[in-house]
């Protein structure tokens, strides 16, 4: 049987005397994309900044790629294939947009790679060519979620975490985004954890998903199947 790629035992993490995740287990394989759903303080972003090290749990393990990682510092991972677009995107706002996708691709070596790895980012979002000279403090919040997803793929990742890629995103905006999603999973066999408000987008999206509630998973199961569940559907997809 194939192992997973990613796999959280029993992590539990705090800000200070807050548990914000308790006792998380979860499993992601290789070419999956996986969303964790629940409402706002449910412990999705926690989760995601445990596994990269922005976090530390206080108990329990984080494996990637057949080793342990909750012991290494989150500048590590990149390189390890590892990558995450954190909610909110941070980008650097004083450097242009070609820069910031430059800072993606800060440890490697490879220059003939990278610069066909810059192409593809401005195939798949061409208003970046467009703005590839702007400062980044310029764009617009979708232009800014445009660029720090591709930030992210400059590093070439085996595992892209992806935190509420759609927050405050114009409709339009947010189907580009998820297509590119699908893309990058789909042509590239990037897998891909996604964590999202838009439940009914996130499932529509994704393989399987877990449900977090009060920092617990309550629920894991086939995308399709928590579509289908009736509690699903009244508590997260407004029915």
């Amino acid at each position: 049987m194939t192992e997973p790629i990613l796999e959280l035992k029993n992590v539990t993490s705090a800000y200070g005397r807050i548990k914000a995740i308790r006792d998380i287990s979860l499993k992601v394989y290789p070419g999956e994309v996986v969303s964790i759903i629940g409402a706002n303080g449910a412990g999705k972003s926690t989760t995601l900044m445990s596994i990269c090290g922005v976090l530390k749990p206080e108990a329990g393990e984080v494996w990637y790629d057949g080793k342990r990682i909750d012991g290494l510092a989150s500048d590590l991972l990149p390189s390890r294939g590892l990558c995450q677009v954190p909610e909110g995107r941070r980008i650097f706002p004083r450097l242009t947009v070609e820069e910031n996708l430059d800072m993606g691709a800060f440890f490697r070596r490879d220059q003939a790679n990278i610069e066909h790895d810059k192409n593809r980012v401005f195939q798949m979002f061409p208003i970046l060519l467009e703005r590839r000279k702007q400062h980044g403090g310029t764009l617009s919040g979708g232009e800014q979620q445009m660029l720090a997803m591709g930030r992210a793929l400059m590093s070439r990742p085996r595992l892209l975490l992806l935190d509420e890629p759609s927050l405050g995103l114009a409709p339009l905006i947010v189907q580009q985004i998820f297509r590119i999603i699908r893309e990058i999973n789909e042509t590239d066999g990037v897998t891909v954890v996604l964590v999202e408000q838009n439940a009914n987008l996130a499932l529509k999206s994704s393989s399987r998903g877990y449900v977090l509630e009060t920092g617990s998973v309550v629920m894991e199961d086939d995308a399709q199947a928590l579509l289908a569940n009736p509690d699903i559907r009244k508590a997260y997809l407004g029915e």
